[in-house]
């Protein structure tokens, strides 16, 4: 081998993203490990961190959009990236790059075509399955947390009243009554933080074997009848009389609570509808529903992605790629997945030692054939 392995970071351009696939504490861990780490100039400054920081940690600045005569962190041999590359992006990447990030492949089927013509190595994290010693790698999971966190922040801060039960000089407030459709990681990370906040919370989930889960953050269950158990821990998708009953079961509970917020979603598929536009009508002026599945098409029947719409007093807010909001924590979280990655890839010594039927590298590889750099 010529040289110590490169491990490049690109500087994200999708609007909005204001995360970076790698933090400082955690080049200094790659370093260590022998490994070269190259970062695109500002790739971490809309998260907080500087270039001072990154070079301190034994990092070197690469070249920036404009060129220059240092290394092009997208022809390293491990690419590290928070969002999809472009087709500029993918023409940049050299054959047998790895390339380890949120690549929505089953979103965007054309992209994963043009990664593998290009002979790029693409490992999409959200395709890393849900098995034990995959859990530090779990990226779904660890942003999944910070948006679960940021939606019940976002949901007091809309709702017209309190969270907590106040006693004042002037009476007492009782507390907002908060439901959360969905109890994987995002809604018990919503539950709890609404609870953490005051609220009464309430979660649901067609998966039953949750329950316990729903009330260990101190919240109750709602137990609607329905049940959908699915594989890898996800919900599988309601039949058709399934979800009409569903529907209408939760159109009467909705009623009566101030705040919604839902977090359903079936990989690879429309997000499901659980607040129909009668349950909408059915909520009192004041409340307010909050809507994570919004880039999938949405949990609520009437919004709109990346929008706050009023219908009839209520407010329905779709926030679009929450953990972009708060980039430290989660580019920290983000980056500790890639790392615990990156080290399944390279041996003691920094060199590629892949295994391509290792379950963890087989899910996750969505384009190239892992093989050849092994």
């Amino acid at each position: 081998m010529a040289g110590p392995l490169t491990v490049g970071v690109v500087a994200e351009t999708a609007p909005g993203e204001r995360r970076v696939a790698l933090v400082p504490k955690l080049a200094e861990r790659l370093a260590g490990r022998g490994l070269r780490v190259v970062i695109e100039p500002g790739a971490g400054s809309r998260a907080g961190l500087p270039d001072e920081l990154y070079t301190a940690a034994g990092a070197e600045l690469g070249a920036g959009a404009s060129g220059g005569d240092a290394a092009d962190p997208r022809r390293s041999d491990i690419v590290l990236t928070v969002t999809p590359p472009s087709e500029e992006d993918i023409a940049r990447l050299t054959a047998g790059t790895v390339l380890i990030g949120f690549l929505d492949p089953l979103g965007a089927p054309e992209r994963v075509q043009a990664l593998d013509s290009a002979g790029i190595v693409a490992l999409a994290v959200e395709s890393i399955p849900r098995i034990s010693r995959a859990q530090a790698m779990d990226a779904l999971s660890s942003q999944a947390n910070v948006s679960g966190y940021r939606a019940a922040l976002l949901a007091a801060q809309l709702a017209p009243r309190f969270f907590p039960m106040l006693t004042t000089a002037a009476g007492t407030v009782p507390p907002a009554t908060v439901l959360v459709l969905g109890a994987g990681v995002a809604g018990l990370q919503a539950l709890a933080t609404a609870k953490r906040l005051g609220a009464q919370a309430t979660g649901y989930d067609v998966r039953p074997e949750v329950a316990e889960q729903v009330r260990s953050v101190g919240a109750q269950w709602l137990d609607l009848g329905i049940e959908a158990i699915g594989d890898g821990g996800y919900a599988r998708e309601l039949t058709d009389d399934e979800r009409a009953e569903q529907q209408r079961r939760l159109t009467e509970a909705i009623s009566g609570f101030d705040v919604v917020i839902t977090t359903a979603l079936v990989p690879g598929r429309t997000a499901p509808t659980l607040v129909t536009a009668d349950a909408v009508r059915g909520m009192r002026p004041g409340s307010v529903v909050v809507d994570l599945a919004g880039a999938t098409g949405g949990n609520c029947e009437l919004t709109q992605p990346g929008e706050d719409v009023d219908v009839g007093g209520v407010t329905i807010s779709s926030p679009l790629n929450l953990p972009a909001g708060m980039p430290l924590h989660a580019s920290e979280l983000y980056a500790r997945n890639l790392v615990e990655l990156i080290e399944l890839l390279v041996d003691s010594e920094g060199r590629f030692a892949i295994d391509p039927a290792d379950e963890i590298v087989a899910g996750a590889c969505v384009a190239g054939r892992p093989e050849e750099v092994a």
